[in-house]
């Protein structure tokens, strides 16, 4: 189920991830742990962080491997329920807790709009025009308002964010959020446009982020929280396989009111409840099992935007070319175990540097000579300060640039 910071790039931050990538802000010492503060004071960053997203985005580009092939399989079936319960919201959240201090400065808007406004424009033309040609469906438009296959993160992230100074404003974020997520979930009337529908369905995982501290983290991550993730994930399973065969997918993608999937309206408020709760349960057991520790696979955390944004076309280039009807073995069980591996190490691949780097001028691009200069900034000639003291050292040099 999201850099101008983006929680797909940054740990440390500026989340937005599935925001380029949001760096990760400065905690005030008096909440952060010491590790953290550690970290921050060394221009370092959170390697739990980073792993969290690099494992998350591997659970996404499998779950998504698993789409074509699951059909027949129980067991795969119930594994993509639970995939798809958390990964997204684990995104989400991460993306919130980076973006607690987004206040709308110039800064961060710039920050906003290269790193998530921009990728956004170029991949959902790079997916629309890769379907018109790859799938033989010259009809496919290239739209902005209709975000298509991955691209909805991109698109969401940008309205969480730019909402955050409200949530951060009311007294009860949480209850408006879910409030307004539930509602979401039985009002059929709000359409496709910018994925509404998800942005509003989600948002209550977003703003638990934007309301989580250090602390809350260093909670998470206690022994005993580890011990008790193992058999929740272990019970989740067993219901997950014993309700897979009555369980429609799409209560999973928060894509569609109730009344869309032709239910009760009154069965939209209960899944909806229900699935944010077992979101966040289960959500909270994926963030105590990532390890803190720096391991192989923790500088892959950087580049998971590219990882996010890349894989969707393997994905979607195998479905077009026909390439799972021709070999229906990848359905059977080795096959699915051949689908996963080279779904987890293509994603891994593109989340190496050398990927980062090439993908740089659409995911993290330059564009400075889009903004005006920012008139307190020490580097602009036109700054009080500077012409204050010219035979400054310093201030020579930056007069001398201009």
């Amino acid at each position: 189920m999201f850099q101008a910071p983006s929680v797909f790039t940054r740990a440390p931050l500026p989340p937005a991830t599935p925001e380029s990538e949001p760096r990760r802000e400065q905690t005030p010492k008096a909440t952060a742990p010491a590790s953290a503060t550690a970290s921050a004071a060394a221009g370092k960053r959170d390697p739990y962080f980073d792993n969290v997203k690099y494992l998350a985005i591997v659970l996404v580009a499998v779950a998504h491997a698993w789409e074509p092939v699951m059909d027949g399989s129980r067991a795969t079936r119930a594994l993509y329920m639970i995939v798809y319960t958390f990964h997204m919201p684990a995104f989400i959240l991460i993306s919130g807790y980076f973006s607690r201090t987004f206040d709308m400065s110039a800064p961060k808007v710039k920050r906003l709009l290269t790193g998530v406004v921009v990728p956004y424009i170029l991949f959902e033309t790079a997916y629309s025009l890769f379907r018109r040609y790859v799938d033989d469906a010259p009809d496919t438009p290239i739209s902005l308002t209709d975000p298509l296959y991955l691209t909805w993160f991109l698109i969401a992230l940008f309205i969480w964010r730019v909402t955050t100074p409200i949530w951060l404003t009311l007294r009860h974020p949480l209850a408006v959020a879910l409030t307004i997520a539930v509602l979401a979930s039985v009002t059929p009337g709000i359409g496709d446009d910018l994925d509404l529908q998800r942005v509003l369905q989600f948002l209550p995982f977003f703003v638990i982020g934007l309301l989580m501290k250090p602390e809350h983290f260093r909670l998470i991550r206690r022994r005993e929280v580890r011990l008790l993730a193992l058999p929740l994930f272990a019970s989740a399973l067993l219901f997950a396989y014993w309700i897979a065969p009555h369980m429609q997918l799409t209560w999973f993608y928060r894509a569609s009111s109730a009344q869309e999937r032709g239910a009760p309206w009154w069965s939209g408020l209960v899944l909806a409840l229900g699935l944010l709760v077992c979101g966040l349960v289960l959500t909270i057991g994926f963030l105590a099992l990532v390890p803190g520790r720096r391991t192989w696979f923790t500088a892959l955390g950087a580049g998971t935007i590219c990882g996010y944004l890349l894989h969707g076309f393997l994905i979607k280039g195998a479905v077009y070319t026909g390439l799972f009807d021709r070999y229906t073995w990848l359905a059977d069980p080795v096959g699915l175990v051949v689908v996963t591996g080279v779904a987890a190490v293509a994603v891994t691949l593109m989340c190496s540097p050398p990927v980062r780097r090439a993908l740089k001028f659409a995911t993290e691009p330059d564009m400075h000579w889009a903004f005006r200069k920012d008139p307190k900034s020490p580097q602009d000639p036109k700054n009080p300060q500077n012409r204050k003291n010219p035979q400054d050292p310093e201030n020579r040099k930056v007069l001398a640039k201009h």
